[in-house]
């Protein structure tokens, strides 16, 4: 927590103020000859008691009692921070009070006992509370200067939480990586397993291709069943076969004679049949086609029209037909080398990288000694690779030794330790932020204890 905002102004002021009056009330009862010519109201003067320390005189116990309550209040602030939904201020404000407030108790104690430590018992609670304050300076500190020196040396600060399952999947990388150098070892077999049966052996699984696409013969049922992956047979369709069926159904399709009708039906001949039919014949006062302008008898038709004007006469009137003439379809060539689409070439792809088993071979030793058992360690600073220096110079060794194309795989492992060093000191940080709270906060207690039984002792023995 930072002390150097304007939050902590009020605070520094009232505890200011609070010692100026404390020590004022000591040297004018106990040093009146420290502030000549100042009289203090009857009811502010120490009245003679029988106790020979200051401690046991009525602005003695005034002093206890005030720091023994700033105790109890600094207690809470472990209980407060436990539940959060308390509207008892917020838990910024309670640390503030509480470092402000403990930081009084010192002028306090000190007054409280006289400048004298007493015997064994007060003894041992001013050595308590040396071991508290000085760990809660120090603590005050820490929170003060790390976070700006975590977030110049941390590029990335990761939950504290999360490091050791970070650390884990490092690890994991690495040993992933060293398993894919090492040889596959042949599946084994099992003894007692049942052998299988000729039909399983004829029946492979789906989805893988079929005998009849193997050598680029292709069926409609072949291409379905291909991409659907039902079940394939390990019988193959030969070419001869294929051949035999083709003449086959065009054995038995009959030959059907070409349709004259001019209109389609559904019976119809295909397309390509009723473009070779002649036109039906022409009918006076019949329209067929789309109807156009109109010519005149015996003019002749204008070539390169798609349709023809004729003038036919019926019952001594004249009556025009517009008759569409199909243009005249050249028949269909036989296909021939030069008709045949031509398919663009496919691009080349690269060729993989060479297989070099030197680079593997001393990659996997590099990450079997060095790498797997720094990347798996609980603590990291214990191995060489821990030392950035020492690093950098193993990895640049590394890549002088491997072929380059296997130098990627450097900078991976490079990365991998690189992050684990960052996680490593990021842990050393937060252990320094907050190791200091394992010495703090059971002597804070200790000492609490400690001083309700003084508390105690004094007022009812003494």
């Amino acid at each position: 927590m930072r002390i150097l905002n304007r939050a902590h102004v009020p605070w520094f002021i009232f505890v200011c103020l609070a010692t100026a009056a404390a020590i004022f009330l000591y040297l004018a009862n106990f040093d009146p000859e420290e502030l000549p010519g100042i009289h203090l109201p009857a009811y502010l003067i120490q009245k003679p008691s029988d106790h020979r320390s200051v401690g046991g005189t009525p602005l003695g116990l005034i002093y206890g009692a005030i720091s023994f309550g700033i105790f109890i209040f600094a207690a809470l602030l472990s209980l407060r921070k436990k539940i959060p939904l308390w509207r008892i201020g917020t838990v910024q404000r309670w640390l503030r009070a509480h470092i402000w407030l403990t930081l009084l108790t010192i002028p306090l104690v000190i007054l409280h006992s006289g400048f004298r430590l007493g015997g064994p018992m007060t003894t041992l609670l001013m050595a308590l509370y040396a071991v508290v304050m000085i760990s809660g300076i120090y603590g005050l500190i820490l929170q003060h200067q790390m976070p700006a020196l975590m977030k110049e040396r941390l590029p990335a600060e990761t939950v504290f939480e999360q490091i050791p399952h970070i650390r884990a999947q490092l690890a994991a990388a690495a040993v992933k990586m060293r398993d894919s150098f090492k040889p596959m070892s042949p599946a084994k077999t099992d003894a007692g397993a049942p052998a299988p049966s000729p039909a399983a052996k004829a029946v492979t699984a789906g989805s893988t291709p079929m005998a009849s696409t193997a050598a680029e013969l292709s069926t409609p049922t072949a291409r379905a069943k291909t991409v659907v992956g039902s079940t394939i047979t390990a019988a193959p369709v030969t070419e001869a076969a294929a051949a035999a069926a083709i003449a086959a159904n065009a054995a038995e399709t009959p030959t059907k004679p070409p349709q004259t009708v001019a209109s389609p039906t559904p019976e119809a001949a295909t397309p390509a049949e009723a473009r070779l039919t002649p036109p039906p014949p022409i009918k006076p006062g019949e329209t067929i086609g789309t109807p156009t302008a109109r010519v005149p008898e015996g003019a002749p038709v204008p070539a390169g029209t798609d349709s023809a004007t004729v003038k036919i006469p019926a019952d001594k009137t004249e009556s025009a037909a517009t008759i569409a003439a199909p243009a005249p379809i050249a028949a269909p060539s036989p296909p021939t080398a030069t008709s045949v689409p031509r398919v663009a070439p496919k691009p080349v792809v690269a060729a993989a990288a060479a297989h070099d088993p030197a680079s593997e071979v001393t990659l996997l030793e590099f990450l079997d000694r060095q790498v797997i058992p720094y990347l798996s360690a609980k603590r990291g600073e214990k191995y060489r690779l821990g030392n950035t220096r020492f690093s950098e110079e193993t990895f640049r060794f590394v890549r002088l030794r491997i072929a380059q194309a296997y130098r990627v795989r450097v900078d991976e492992i490079q990365a991998w330790c690189d992050e684990r060093r960052m996680l490593d000191l990021q842990t050393k940080m937060q252990h320094w932020l907050h190791g200091w709270l394992f010495v703090h906060v059971p002597f804070s207690f200790l000492l609490l204890m400690l001083t309700a039984w003084h508390a105690f002792v004094t007022l009812f023995y003494y």
